[in-house]
């Protein structure tokens, strides 16, 4: 990892760049899979199956036998995490329902706001070398909460053309009935679009590589939403003598095997710390399975010492981390000063892990500085906030002289008409 210690400021723009490939060069492909789908349905869907995936599926639907096959085919131990981590979930997002909003803002103008679930909301859950069955948890459990009316899975079949059992163990816990063994751009596309076999929907959320996060761009060309926009996954952590360098070790390395193109952050106001992180990363390091991916992402990763508090802060901000552990003395300041995280974790005994898991917080969080102006995957996401107005007599009586006055200064001569003619129509009652 790159070391820096009190960085001027017209260096910062460096030290913020992500790894981040551009990703004009998979339009084309991503506009061909899209047309493809458009034309020809399912066996386009089919045909790009097997050129990506190598795996020739006739069907993508996953039989409800198979879901309720996989009860037995899931260690009872797992099952037990998965239905804690899925307790604590649907705890903290249950609590995050609202009441209806009601104000009369003057007497006789009465307004409202309602939520309502999207009726229609596509997921997608990567599968490869790991099948994050924790994403379906999060992404399933928010969306059975908000009433969403359907659900509708996809994720890329292994090289036999199945579907992991802990991914259909996890999907059938949550509810979820519509699987389907499809990955990539194509099952995007089909979300997007619908196919014989596959619903359209009308948001799509979740992970991906970088042709998913395309397709999910592309997507919203097509009047669909995505749950926000997506990169490679990132954490930083800021720490001063006080914290354990193993922890924030520990804590590096758990992001840094999400894949090569992860990037992680140590800051810090102890210069010392610096080595001592550094001594523990390499330690840890030699002792994981997914070493080498750890190692690249290492590669585009840095350790910053800042000579104070303030230059600290406004580094974590201008950065907006995905993943932001704070392990301070001065715990208390950080917390109160951040603008831009997508989830924050606080304290020595505070893994990223946990949230990724199983404390209740959703792991579905803006990357690539988007914590800037985006937040991260909740209840609301999964709604839409409608608003409702009614005016009486008194009401349009009160307030209609004002619409009138501000349509005309509008040179909107018919806005104002749709007011002057129902005051007349009550003048003339009286």
């Amino acid at each position: 990892m790159e070391q820096s210690i009190n960085p001027p400021f017209s260096t910062w723009e460096s030290l913020l760049a992500r790894p981040t490939a551009s990703y004009n060069s998979l339009e084309p492909l991503v506009a061909e899979v899209f047309e493809a789908v458009k034309s020809q349905g399912d066996a386009a869907v089919r045909k790009f199956t097997q050129q990506f995936d190598k795996v020739n599926r006739t069907e993508f639907v996953v039989a409800a036998e198979s879901l309720k096959q996989s009860e037995k085919e899931v260690p009872e131990t797992l099952k037990v995490a998965i239905q804690q981590a899925k307790t604590n979930i649907e705890l903290f997002h249950k609590a995050q329902q609202t009441d209806r909003v009601f104000v009369e803002t003057m007497k006789g103008v009465q307004c409202w706001q309602e939520k309502r679930p999207i009726e229609k909301v596509g997921l997608y859950i990567p599968g490869g070398s790991a099948p994050l069955f924790s994403s379906l948890l999060m992404l399933a459990i928010p969306a059975q909460i908000a009433g969403c009316k359907e659900i509708v899975l996809c994720t890329p079949p292994d090289e036999n053309g199945d579907i992991p059992a802990v991914i259909r163990y996890t999907a059938a816990l949550c509810g979820l009935t519509q699987l389907f063994a499809v990955g990539g751009i194509q099952a995007i596309a089909a979300m997007t679009l619908g196919t014989e076999s596959i619903p359209q929907v009308y948001k799509i959320f979740g992970p991906g590589n970088q042709y998913v996060t395309v397709a999910k761009q592309w997507a919203t060309r097509l009047n669909v939403s995505i749950d926000m926009p997506a990169g490679p996954s990132e954490l930083l952590v800021v720490a001063d003598a006080s914290a354990d360098p193993d922890f924030i070790a520990a804590d590096l390395l758990s992001q840094a095997e999400h894949g090569p193109d992860s990037q992680v952050i140590f800051v810090t106001t102890a210069v010392e710390m610096l080595d001592k992180v550094t001594r523990a990363v390499k330690e840890q390091l030699e002792d994981l399975p997914r070493k080498v991916i750890a190692e690249k992402a290492l590669a585009n990763s840095k350790m910053i010492c800042f000579s104070n508090d303030e230059e600290a802060i406004g580094f974590i901000n201008a950065y907006g981390p995905e993943h932001y552990i704070i392990c301070m003395k001065s715990e208390a300041l950080y917390v109160s000063r951040i603008q831009n995280a997508g989830s924050v974790f606080i304290g020595n005994y505070t893994p990223e892990s946990a949230g990724d898991y199983a404390s209740g917080t959703n792991h579905t969080l803006p990357t690539n500085g988007y914590s800037k102006q985006y937040s991260g995957v909740n209840l609301d996401s999964f709604l839409k906030a409608i608003t409702f107005q009614k005016i009486t007599k008194e009401g349009i009586q009160s307030i209609g002289n004002t619409i009138e006055l501000m349509a005309a200064a509008e040179g909107l001569e018919a806005h104002k008409n749709a007011v002057r003619i129902r005051l007349n129509k009550l003048s003339d009652e009286n």
